[in-house]
């Protein structure tokens, strides 16, 4: 324990020496930062509003940040946000009174996949699969329930629900997780709108993921490319398109799959031909598009890090998750390294002013309309 809290001190010592070096702001950039900022979801690591996460926070015009129960780069080693309610409500409520315009984002989807686990004295919510073998009614009222708790903690957006297809049921990341509600599209739709109806009637942004669809895949995109080109079925857009045509324009989280039958290069999350073909102009989605954890191995590996922002952004993410909370290492520079990046793109013409500005406002707007404002 002693070893752990000394690596802690020193890391946090260098952090702020790299900091001031890293962050050292023409006031030019201040506007285009400040936007760019606006579009990162980023993790760290604390049960309460520390030096690191407070002077963060000071620091940036940040989107929002990510809570975790564990924290995976030490092996659970180290402790990360959420240990009980009571510590969870004070964390953030802490973290909003240093900047109470942030998204405050949980994954709770219920069953194997929410971090705020019974165990930590927390009200459990079935599984998506056992919420589908229940009623239409039962699910919206599970998403209500939920939507009330998460409320009272302080949370604002909840990376959920799956409307993944179950096409493959031994799929590792969706079917074996019980994270989808059916291997019928038209089910899938079906308790996601209850299910959403549920977050909204307590003011919860809900996200709808893995678009364009996650089912039918075989491997797990923590850990590598997946390649859904042989197994993709078209009617996996469908709970997407109908939720769209009801009025749905919250949030759409984008998969890290190959479908190379559409885009032969590049995975959805860095494809305009998925992001802007299919998702904007096809479906008519007005909302926000935001990625899945741009610290994958899907992504690094293959893209690398700075690189895979810029094409993430220009495929037509309005936000990127960095979770610092995979397979690599945490650091705490993360988000400073990601805005520097980002800036350097649009002064390298590699990205335009105007898709930054479109990506703002979209997050603004999405903002007001919940009443998440300074």
């Amino acid at each position: 324990m002693k070893k752990i809290i000394l690596i802690l001190i020193v890391a946090l010592f260098f952090f702020f020496l790299t900091k001031n070096y890293l962050y050292d702001i023409p006031k030019e950039d201040e506007e285009l930062r400040d936007k760019i900022e606006q579009m990162l979801i980023i993790g760290f690591r604390g049960t309460t509003a520390n030096e690191y996460i407070t002077q963060t926070l000071k620091d940036m015009n940040l989107g929002g940040v990510i809570l975790f129960d564990k924290d995976i780069p030490s092996n659970g080693e180290i402790e990360r946000n959420i240990i009980n309610p009571d510590q969870t409500k004070k964390l953030i409520s802490d973290l909003k009174e240093i900047r109470n315009d942030i998204f405050v984002a949980v994954d709770a989807e219920g069953g194997n996949v929410n971090r705020l686990k019974e165990e930590y004295g927390f009200i459990p919510i079935p599984s998506a699969e056992e919420m589908g073998k229940s009623s239409v009614k039962q699910t919206k009222e599970y998403g209500l329930f939920l939507g009330q708790q998460l409320s009272e903690l302080g949370f604002n957006l909840n990376f959920a629900p799956v409307v993944d297809v179950n096409v493959n049921p031994e799929n590792p990341v969706i079917g074996q997780l019980e994270r989808s509600f059916s291997d019928d599209p038209e089910n899938v739709y079906n308790y996601a709108k209850s299910f959403i109806e549920g977050l909204h009637q307590s003011n919860i942004i809900p996200a709808i993921k893995h678009f364009p669809g996650h089912g039918s895949s075989k491997d797990d995109s923590h850990l590598g490319i997946v390649d859904v080109t042989n197994t993709y079925k078209e009617e996996e857009l469908l709970p997407y398109k109908l939720l769209i045509e009801d009025g749905y324009n919250d949030i759409v989280m984008t998969a890290h799959i190959i479908n190379k039958n559409i885009d032969e290069n590049y995975p959805a999350t860095l494809s305009p031909l998925f992001l802007q073909n299919i998702l904007r102009e096809e479906l008519n989605f007005k909302g926000v598009i935001v990625s899945d954890d741009m610290q994958m191995r899907a992504i690094i590996d293959h893209y690398g890090f700075e690189e895979g922002l810029i094409m993430a952004i220009n495929a037509g993410c309005d936000l990127l998750i960095l979770s610092n909370n995979g397979t690599g290492e945490y650091d705490e520079l993360i988000p400073y390294k990601a805005v520097n990046a980002i800036v350097d793109g649009v002064k390298n013409n590699l990205i335009s002013v105007d898709q930054i500005n479109q990506s703002y406002n979209r997050i603004q707007f999405l903002k007001k309309n919940y009443n998440i404002k300074k």
